[in-house]
């Protein structure tokens, strides 16, 4: 079981992309709306928070993303046809390096 999960909430283009990467059976129902589940460690789910400082966690350990960082998240499942993407995708997501100064501008 994992630490932590990321509700991916699908509308009629997200659902096809992941029906086509031939995860149809993964699909739930959250709240009323169609949706996947991605699996991460707690670990991923620190620099989530670190890239991401407004993202929630709710009481089922659950969050869900930015638009732009949900988008690129549902184009990696469609690429790699699984859910277990975190590995990858927290090196699209995460950039540890946001907001800070080249060094060269630090001195």
């Amino acid at each position: 079981m994992a630490d932590y999960l990321i509700n991916v909430f699908l509308d009629g283009d997200k659902l096809k992309k992941i029906e086509d990467a031939g995860l149809k059976d993964k699909v739930t129902e959250i709240d009323g709306k169609k949706a996947v589940q991605v699996p991460m460690t707690q670990k991923d789910q620190k620099k989530l928070v670190k890239g991401f400082p407004g993202l929630n966690f709710g009481a089922d350990n659950a969050c869900v993303l930015p638009a732009e960082a949900e988008e690129k998240l549902v184009n990696i499942i469609s690429e790699m046809k699984t859910l277990d993407v975190m590995k990858f995708a927290i090196m699209k997501l995460y950039n540890p390096l946001a907001g800070k100064a080249p060094r060269s501008a630090q001195r």
